[in-house]
């Protein structure tokens, strides 16, 4: 597999194709960007050359930037800057997260208004093409000013320092370089601060959790229409009539997804008549208003995190059209902060209305099926703690879904006095991806076990390929046991994405639910 790079021009479909790739592709750059990143690099030799006091060229930093350093202490005033930086703490960030890290930052770089020279931007790819992953401690930013401290960490193996896992192997970064046969780079003028200065890291993660999401979400609408056939409920609140009148994208295409996955159901069919119950609860008749909302808040930020992966996001900007260097704050990552907090609300909110679902499942007063889903009920306990478990995920989810954008403390004496916040934004999705794929895998097992009461009717062709697929890793429940391996084992396939997989074939409109 090889792709080309072509900085300002990124896709979420390439980024998703770099993102799950079993095999790590073969990336190389656009050969037409490497004439911008030449001319920007000589803009910054010359300033460096100068006499004019220019920002991370030939003065200190943040507070420190009135400080002007001596044409000799250049070089060793980058390489300090990655070391005094790199101060990061925690769990070191997953390797498709700091892969994908490498290449936002080299593309984000190779735009030419970053003033670095092109070995740089190829070292880097060297890095992601040679299997060499940094050890990036996953907390120590605060998302302005550039994701600092993790960057600091992710680029210093490409000078001999820090470190970084090869093969799996966490070695010294002079070490890892050795082993797959590359040389420590001597930093350039502006260059430490061109790589530690930026949004790669908070974007990454952020992206990260988008892509996620896309399988998170299809299997969710899978999981409320299983639970609707279940439950006997009715497809009419998904007319189409009823949507357009609306007008919201996001839930007229689920609306339409619903009404695909439904289609031929026998269970529908065998109570359209002399049913006396007039309309469902919420969280089945609602289930496109509330899905298509969080879809609308997924493609929104999907859009955000897409231009930030195209974005030049250092300071200060270099424009060799006119020799001009200016100083500004795209490194303020404010955009990937509100993108992700509402990624966060989205999420929990996937999560909240799947655990109302298996709330009704297993209250037969609503239902109609058996207590607790559970075969001789009394006797058996059933689904009664299963839903406890969703039930706690889905409070935790809400506490974690509180923006992390509204909370900023000033840094480097109060000259970073209103930060972002994305960086942790960001991070604390993977948990809350993880909680809300538990709770949808923890109803379809439901939906299931309710499926199995209205046998021999069938469900729709295809949600009875759905329920093939749960039935191949978790039996009908005959009598009480432990369902913990099969909340797992159903969690796995919902995070790969096979719920999904397993009605394609069928229904195309699950389509037009993908963010990429």
């Amino acid at each position: 597999m090889s792709e080309i790079l072509a900085p300002g021009r990124l896709t979420l479909a390439q980024i998703r194709r770099l993102w799950e790739a079993a095999e790590r592709p073969r990336v190389r750059l656009d050969p037409a960007c490497r004439g911008a990143i030449r001319a920007g690099a000589e803009t910054v030799r010359r300033a460096a050359a100068g006499d004019a006091p220019v920002y991370g060229v030939n003065t200190g930093f943040g507070k420190l930037a009135s400080t002007r350093i001596a044409p000799e202490d250049l070089a060793l005033l980058q390489l300090k800057l990655l070391r005094s930086h790199a101060v990061g703490v925690g769990e070191p960030l997953p390797a498709r997260v700091v892969r994908l890290v490498l290449l936002l930052k080299a593309a984000s770089l190779a735009r030419g208004h970053s003033g670095v020279r092109e070995e740089l931007v190829d070292a880097l790819l060297e890095l992601h093409e040679r299997g060499v992953v940094p050890v990036v401690p996953a907390q120590g930013s605060v998302g302005a000013s550039g994701d600092l401290a993790p960057l600091a960490h992710l680029c210093l193996p490409l000078v001999g320092e820090g470190e970084a896992f090869v093969g799996g192997e966490r070695l010294p970064g002079a070490r890892a370089l050795e082993q797959v046969g590359l040389k420590p780079l001597q930093l350039g003028p502006k260059e430490g601060l061109a790589l530690i200065n930026g949004t790669q890291v908070s974007t990454a993660l952020a992206l990260d959790a988008l892509l996620a999401a896309d399988r998170l979400f299809e299997a969710a609408v899978i999981a409320g229409a299983l639970t609707l056939d279940a439950a006997r409920g009715s497809d009419a609140p998904f007319d189409p009539r009823i949507h357009a009148l609306r007008g919201q994208p996001g839930q007229i295409d689920c609306a339409a997804a619903y009404r695909a996955l439904l289609a031929g159901s026998e269970i529908r069919r065998s109570h359209l008549e002399h049913d006396d119950r007039v309309q469902d609860p919420y969280c089945l008749r609602c289930q496109p208003q509330v899905m298509g909302a969080c879809l609308d808040q997924l493609r929104c930020a999907a859009q955000v995190l897409l231009r930030e992966a195209n974005a030049v996001t250092d300071n200060p900007l270099v424009f060799a059209d006119d020799g001009a260097m200016l100083s500004g704050g795209n490194f303020h990552a404010e955009p990937v902060a509100l993108a992700a907090d509402a990624m966060a609300v989205a999420i929990a909110e996937i999560g909240a209305i799947a655990e109302r679902r298996v709330a009704m499942l297993v209250d037969t007063g609503v239902s109609r099926l058996p207590p607790f889903l559970a075969p001789e009920p009394g006797l058996n306990s059933g689904f009664m703690i299963v839903h406890v478990t969703a039930a706690a995920l889905a409070s935790e989810n809400k506490s974690l879904a509180h923006p992390a954008s509204v909370d900023s403390l000033p840094t480097s004496a109060n000259q970073e006095d209103h930060v972002s916040m994305a960086t942790f934004a960001a991070r604390r999705l993977q948990p809350m991806l993880a909680n809300t794929a538990h709770i949808v895998a923890v109803e379809l097992l439901a939906a299931a076990q309710g499926i199995e009461f209205l046998r021999p009717l069938a469900s729709a062709p295809a949600l009875e390929g759905v329920l093939r697929l749960l039935r191949s890793v978790s039996p009908a429940m005959r009598g009480d046991r432990s369902l913990a391996r099969d909340i797992e084992a159903i969690h796995h396939l919902v995070a790969a994405g096979e719920i999904g997989r397993a009605t394609e074939r069928h229904i195309p409109e699950l389509h037009a639910l993908r963010l990429a």
